[in-house]
C-alpha cells in the first residue's frame, strides 16, 4: 500500500477476511476431519491419510467428512477478521513502542503471536463443538452443534464451552507467529512483482510457506484435540488437562511420533490454506479499493 492510500474501513477488512475464511474451509475441511480423527486415536496410528479417508467413507459415508462443518463455517468471518485485524492492530502498536517506521522480521513474529493469542479467545467454543462432532466415539451422543452446546452447558456450565482455552491459546499463538513471520520474510526474498498476476503468486507462495511453518510449529499441540474431545467424569481428574504436562504424558506413553499425529492432513490443509487466505484477502481488498476509488487506491 502506498503512503497516499487511505486505510480501508473495518467492514472491508472484515468482509475480506470472511470471504477468505469461508473459501479456505469449504475447500479443505475434509482434511481437518481426518486430522482430528488421527489425533484422537490413542497409541500407534492404525491407518495413514488415505486409509483414514477410505475408512470414514466406507463405514460412515461421504457426508461424515463434512460433519461439524457448521461451527467453523459460522466462525470463519469473525475468526479471520480477528486474525488480520489483530495483526494490523498489534503491528501498529509494536512499531510505535519500538520506534520502528517499518515492519521488521522480529516485529512480524511478535505481532503474529499477539494476533494468534487474540484470535484464540474467539475460537474456543466453536473448536470445542467441532471436535465433539468430529469424534467417532461421540457420534451417537450429539445431534448437532446446538445439541453439543446444550449438553456441555447443562453438564459443565457456560465455562464448559471454554474447555481447552489454554491449549488453544498456545496453538494459535505459535501458528500465527510462524505464519505472519514467514510471510514477511518470504515476501522480502521473492522478486518484486510488476503485474497483478505476479502479486497473486507472491501472496500465494508466501502464505503457503507461512502456513507450512506455522503448522510444523504447532502440530505437537495435538493435546488440544485430546482435551476438548474428552468427556468429563464427575470426581475424576482429566488425564489431559494443562498443555505442557499433557505433552509430556503423550511423549512418554506414546512416543514422539504421537505429537505429530494428523500432521499430513493438517499441513495439506493449512499450508495451501494459508496461501488461499492471503491470496483471497489481498484480492478482495484490491477489489474494494477499486470500487471505493480515491483516496483508497
Amino acid at each position: 500500500m502506498s503512503s497516499t492510500q487511505k486505510p480501508l474501513p473495518f467492514y472491508v477488512t472484515f468482509t475480506a477476511g470472511a470471504i477468505a475464511g469461508v473459501s479456505e474451509i469449504l475447500t479443505f475441511y475434509p482434511l481437518d476431519v481426518v486430522k482430528t480423527r488421527m489425533q484422537l486415536e490413542r497409541g500407534k496410528s492404525s491407518a495413514g491419510l488415505l486409509g483414514s479417508f477410505r475408512s470414514i467413507i466406507r463405514e460412515e459415508g461421504f457426508g461424515r467428512l463434512y460433519r461439524g462443518l457448521v461451527p467453523p463455517l459460522l466462525l470463519e468471518a469473525p475468526k479471520r477478521a480477528t486474525k488480520f485485524a489483530a495483526n494490523d492492530f498489534w503491528g501498529k502498536t509494536f512499531r510505535q513502542m519500538s520506534g520502528e517506521t517499518e515492519m521488521t522480521r522480529q516485529l512480524s513474529i511478535i505481532t503474529g503471536c499477539s494476533a494468534g493469542a487474540t484470535e484464540s479467545f474467539v475460537v474456543v467454543p466453536f473448536e470445542l463443538v467441532k471436535i465433539k462432532l468430529q469424534d467417532k466415539s461421540l457420534a451417537s451422543t450429539y445431534g448437532g452443534p446446538l445439541d453439543v452446546v446444550r449438553q456441555v452447558v447443562r453438564k459443565d456450565g457456560i465455562l464448559g464451552l471454554y474447555t481447552g482455552m489454554e491449549a488453544t491459546f498456545w496453538r494459535h499463538l505459535w501458528w500465527n507467529g510462524g505464519y505472519f513471520g514467514c510471510i514477511f520474510q518470504v515476501k522480502s526474498m521473492l522478486p518484486k512483482a510488476d503485474t497483478q498476476q505476479g502479486q497473486f503468486l507472491n501472496n500465494f507462495v508466501s502464505g503457503t510457506i507461512g502456513g507450512f511453518v506455522g503448522t510444523a510449529i504447532n502440530t505437537p499441540y495435538v493435546v488440544k484435540s485430546r482435551i476438548q474431545g474428552a468427556e468429563k467424569v464427575p470426581g475424576a481428574i482429566p488425564k489431559y488437562n494443562w498443555t505442557y504436562p499433557a505433552l509430556v504424558t503423550i511423549f512418554r506413553e506414546e512416543g514422539p511420533a504421537a505429537l505429530y499425529k494428523g500432521f499430513v492432513p493438517k499441513v495439506l490443509r493449512l499450508a495451501p490454506g494459508g496461501g488461499v487466505l492471503l491470496l483471497v484477502v489481498e484480492f478482495t481488498l484490491g477489489v474494494f479499493r477499486k470500487a471505493l476509488g480515491p483516496p483508497y487506491i
